[in-house]
Formats: C-alpha cells, sequence, structure tokens
C-alpha cells in the first residue's frame, strides 16, 4: 500500500500532474485486457503481467503500475486508462 502522505508529494513524471490511487474496477479492466494482449504500454511493448494497482494521472489518461507494492513512475511504462 501507497502511503498518503508520499502519495500527496509524487507527481506524474512527464506532467508533472497529481496523481491518486487507481480505482479497482479500472485495475480490474486493465488486468482483463492484459490477459487477452490488448495492452501495450506508452513505450509500445504489449503488456503480459497484471498489475496489483495503479495511480492514475489527473486527466484519467493514463495509470502508472504498481507491481508488488512498488509504483513504477517511467513515462514508458505508463498503461492507457481503459475507455
Amino acid at each position: 500500500m501507497i502511503d498518503p502522505e508520499l502519495l500527496k508529494i509524487m507527481c506524474c513524471p512527464e506532467t508533472h500532474q497529481s496523481i491518486s490511487l487507481a480505482e479497482p474496477s479500472i485495475v480490474a479492466k486493465l488486468n482483463e485486457q492484459i490477459t487477452t494482449g490488448q495492452v501495450r504500454n506508452r513505450g509500445g511493448k504489449v503488456i503480459q503481467e497484471k498489475i496489483e494497482g495503479g495511480l492514475v494521472r489527473e486527466d484519467n489518461k493514463y495509470v502508472y503500475p504498481i507491481r508488488q507494492d512498488i509504483p513504477i513512475m517511467l513515462i514508458d511504462e505508463a498503461l492507457p486508462v481503459p475507455a
């Protein structure tokens, strides 16, 4: 779990927008799409490993995945928020 105090000071590395924990429905939808090979990260790589959670950008366009309780805050690793 991400410390709420840490979350307050974290931001998107690309746009510097604030981020928040992704709703469970977003994580579930992404994991469904990952299972069927439909998700590519910003770097263009097809994602095969499900995510435990995510940090969603304020504009709701991208989610930074959380794996093994570690947020992956790299621009190329961001996943598009499912429609």
